[in-house]
């Protein structure tokens, strides 16, 4: 069904550019990785958008977790991060991700992040399922904007590095189980043969697949898709995370309220102004983030409402300006003033889980291809990602990464290949009607609760987009919409195969986590249909 590329060529006649490093990707892990890996070779970093400042990782507001606190432990960290997960972490990935985790902060610092501070140490704050104070932030609530800036900074001076930005990856080549670069498409439409001793996937990930997210437009699930059509292993694409509390207010995006807000002491309020948390978990606001996210739900449906509130009004306004300015700002934008306002939220699609499968080196089932970041499943993140893992993630396995690839062979011979399918029709209707259409039905059927009768309906309804595999494709538009549909094909089929509720999926005719049959990874592959690996290392 989803064809091995998007396009015919053949490489014979494409114009070749050759690099020793292509990181595909320009947020946390496609630029730290990209400065790692300049330390000796030449890099290549190539971004969709027209600005190395623009990425997911600069939206990120709550921060970036590492033990630094004496109180704190990487084993607290680990127990935190397993629990979370809901049974289905690599052990041996959350123990490098934890213990490394530190040494990536003074990477990042000495990179030139700056990190906030009070009376000369780092301040740090406590997020969801967070035992302990270990959340460093910048700037209050804008810490990815800050690690951006500094990053994108540094790489623009490094001479071992080219930028291509405002370019698309249309497709990775590969020949006999390994990737020897990709297709790129340059911003006059010009096709060309990326060569690369090494591919590196940072592209993020793919909120796009549903109406209300809290990603950016270029958040299209691109990597995992380019990925699987050139027959890697993706793995855990059931696992979503809705963010319980996005912006809800007519006129306004669904901008992120940080899971920070409530670690400062914020609560949330139904519509008749009474908190509920409790009804529904101990922690109470401080509750892993699927538990809030379908407390929200539920509670939205009891109270006939399209919302509840978070309220921090009890805080004193001159704390909540200074450690939430963005948020505050952004707020008040709207009429809604944060230190005296409860402001209207609900949960919106925010992290993908799963993604390319990879070991503790970042290298995929495919030789020479490593994926970094959200675009990766290297088993830190289980069945539901503990809140600002995700950049320490992308800052462990970078390094990582980076290293493993100082020990791969030259290419001595390119492949020639040549894709003739033959694709002469083109699409009539409009990708933007077909992207909304996506949309609605993931949200519908493949959102925070899902059934076995919704979901096939919505692979039913998926699968009549097909289409456009088969017409002649030439704008970026029409190959995200493609890969939106390949990911979200992906991510309902997993969903439909997995009949337990676990972490970020959650099956109203299977509510119950069932560790007796399904704890273990469903894993697809173009070429091999589904697989299912069970788990050996039982994290318990």
């Amino acid at each position: 069904m989803v064809p091995r590329y998007l396009i015919d060529f053949s490489l014979d006649e494409l114009p070749a550019v050759e690099t020793d490093v292509m990181v595909i990707g320009a947020g946390i892990a496609g630029l730290f990785t990209t400065i790692r890996a300049s330390e000796t070779n030449q890099v290549l970093i190539i971004t969709k958008p027209k600005s190395l400042l623009e990425s997911n990782t600069r939206y990120a507001q709550g921060g970036i977790a590492a033990v630094i606190s004496d109180e704190d432990s990487p084993e607290y960290h680990r127990q935190d991060t397993l629990t979370a997960g809901a049974g289905l972490c690599d052990s041996e990935a959350v123990d490098v991700l934890v213990r490394a985790g530190p040494q990536g902060v003074k990477d990042l610092v000495g990179m030139g992040t700056q990190f906030d501070l009070e009376n000369g140490e780092y301040a740090l704050t406590k997020e969801g399922a967070h035992s302990q104070r270990r959340i460093l932030h910048s700037n209050g609530d804008a810490t990815g904007a800050e690690i951006v800036r500094a990053l994108s900074e540094k790489t623009r001076q490094n001479p071992n590095v080219t930028i291509w930005d405002d370019h698309f990856v249309i497709d990775l080549i590969t020949d006999k189980g390994e990737c020897f670069g990709a297709i790129v498409q340059k911003p006059d439409g010009q096709r060309v043969f990326v060569r690369a001793r090494a591919t590196i996937l940072c592209s993020g990930g793919s909120g796009q697949l549903y109406r209300y997210t809290t990603n950016p437009d270029i958040a299209t699930g691109d990597g995992v898709a380019i990925a699987y059509r050139a027959g890697a292993v993706i793995r855990d694409v059931e696992f979503v995370q809705f963010h319980p509390t996005s912006l809800c207010y007519p006129g306004a995006p669904r901008f992120l309220i940080s899971e920070a807000v409530r670690g400062e002491g914020a609560v949330l309020r139904n519509i008749r102004g009474e908190r509920f948390m409790e009804k529904y978990d101990s922690r109470m606001e401080l509750a892993p983030r699927d538990i809030v996210a379908r407390a929200i739900l539920d509670e939205m449906a009891e109270t006939k409402s399209t919302f509840v509130y978070i309220d921090i009004t009890h805080e004193s306004a001159d704390m909540v300006k200074h450690r939430f300015p963005n948020i505050y700002e952004f707020c008040l934008n709207y009429g809604l003033d944060l230190t005296s306002d409860w402001i209207p939220v609900a949960p919106a699609a925010h992290y993908m889980m799963g993604g390319v499968k990879t070991n503790l080196n970042g290298e995929t089932s495919l030789k020479r291809l490593y994926a970094c970041g959200e675009v990766s499943s290297t088993g830190v993140h289980g069945a539901n990602r503990l809140a600002s893992n995700s950049l320490s993630e992308a800052i462990v396995f970078g390094r990582r990464i980076t290293q493993h690839i100082r020990e791969l062979p030259p290419i001595h011979q390119w492949p020639s290949i040549t894709e003739t399918s033959h694709r002469t029709e083109h699409l009539m209707q409009p990708i933007v009607e077909k992207r909304l259409k996506l949309q609605k039905v993931m949200l519908r059927y493949v959102g925070l609760k899902r059934e076995a009768a919704g979901l096939e309906k919505g692979l039913d309804e998926l699968k009549r987009h097909v289409k456009i595999f088969s017409t002649s494709l030439t704008k970026r538009e029409e190959y995200e919409f493609a890969n939106l549909l390949t990911l979200a094909m992906l991510t309902a089929q997993s969903a439909l195969l997995r009949e337990e509720s676990r972490g970020g999926h959650y099956r109203e005719d299977f509510p119950e986590k069932n560790d007796a049959v399904w704890r273990k990874h469903i894993q697809l592959q173009r070429e091999a249909g589904v697989t299912e690996e069970a788990i050996h290392d039982v994290n318990v």
